[in-house]
């Protein structure tokens, strides 16, 4: 079987990431996979090359349309005859579309889509991202199936007009050999920050933008004397300053990160389908405090605590309530934490999940 992924860049993020373990998992009979990003190189080509997965970008600017590129991917859709073609994100999925009619081979290779988010507050984001929203939302029947990654996702997007044939939910998956606890890592990595080892850390990673609301993590510090945070995603080192938040900016070495914690914290104000952070962090052995955005409850389970969105009292208050609990019930707090996520939301339950879909065997019909 081959696959012909379509993403709008290959720069670290949730979806991105997600792509990269899908396409780079072991397993029998892996299909054949090809990456195409829309923007130019991001820095995930390089590790998706290093694995031996073609890679292809159509070089478009971010911010204007090119029926140009759409020409070169209908005609690498000729050129490499793919059994699937994956799109993942609303840009990427209207060009799949696209292509895929121009290329005369509707009758021969399947469609996908995929949506990521939940309430995505599209005011924040420009006109020109809702308009491809709603032609998305429009030629929603044109996909043999629209995958979402949470519940909240498929259902906020049915509310906006969203009508596939099928929409199944597959969520995020794990590596929970890459995501796991790791003494040494914690005790490196506290002394590379200068943090003491007795110091509370949390660890909160993600972009700096709208929707992960890094406002309610520095307020939430201001209430919580004695905790430390650490900041880490893309542009995280721009946050304005507090004596007790670490702004990392990007980094590679995420696994390391989450060793170092006491806690997984994410902020979101909406938008967020499944949280690949919080995930990782409960992996990696940690409880998770999140707010109460996509599919927050469904992930944390009874490993943590999920607090409404834009209320930093009461998300200081959670992360306070986690602390106090006594060191050995907080470990096993943690313990189920790593075990919720390694048998309901591994790397390899999704990978299944996925090769079903591409192969037309699904058995969810969404």
């Amino acid at each position: 079987m081959r696959v012909l992924h379509v993403i709008t860049d290959l720069d670290t993020g949730g979806a991105e990431s997600t792509l990269v373990a899908l396409v780079t998992a072991e397993r029998p009979h892996r299909p054949e996979q090809h990456v195409v990003s829309l923007l130019p190189d991001g820095v995930l080509a390089h590790r998706l090359r290093d694995a031996g997965i073609p890679v292809s970008s159509l070089a478009m600017r971010r911010g204007r349309p090119s029926i140009a590129a759409v020409w070169r991917l209908a005609r690498l859709l000729r050129a490499t005859k793919p059994d699937a073609v994956q799109s993942w994100m609303y840009h990427a999925d209207l060009m799949a579309a696209a292509a895929w009619r121009l290329s005369g081979r509707s009758r021969d290779t399947r469609l996908y889509w995929g949506v990521r988010c939940s309430d995505m507050d599209g005011r924040r984001y420009g006109g020109a991202f809702r308009l491809v929203r709603a032609a998305c939302a429009r030629l929603s029947h044109l996909p043999m199936a629209v995958v979402a990654n949470s519940d909240a996702g498929r259902a906020w997007h049915r509310g906006l007009g969203y009508r596939p044939r099928r929409f199944p939910v597959i969520r995020n998956g794990i590596d929970t050999d890459r995501f796991r606890p790791d003494p040494d890592a914690r005790a490196a990595l506290r002394r590379e920050l200068g943090i003491d080892a007795a110091t509370p850390l949390l660890i909160h990673v993600a972009r700096v933008d709208p929707m992960k609301h890094h406002a309610t993590l520095v307020a939430a510090l201001d209430r919580l004397p004695g905790v430390a945070a650490l900041a880490a995603g893309a542009e995280t080192e721009a946050l304005p300053p507090h004596p007790r938040l670490h702004r990392l900016g990007r980094r590679d070495d995420a696994p390391r990160l989450y060793a170092a914690g006491d806690a997984v914290v994410s902020t979101s104000a909406f938008g967020e389908g499944f949280s690949n952070s919080v995930a990782e962090g409960m992996s990696a052995g940690l409880p998770a405090i999140a707010t109460d955005v996509g599919d927050a409850r469904i992930l944390v389970g009874d490993c943590g605590t999920v607090v409404p969105p834009r209320q930093p009292a009461a998300f200081a208050d959670a992360v306070q309530a986690v602390l106090a609990v006594p060191a050995e019930s907080r470990a096993e707090l943690g313990r189920r934490a790593r075990d919720r996520i390694v048998t309901r939301f591994s790397l390899q339950r999704m990978v299944a999940a996925f090769d079903a879909l591409h192969r037309g065997e699904l058995t969810d019909p969404g």
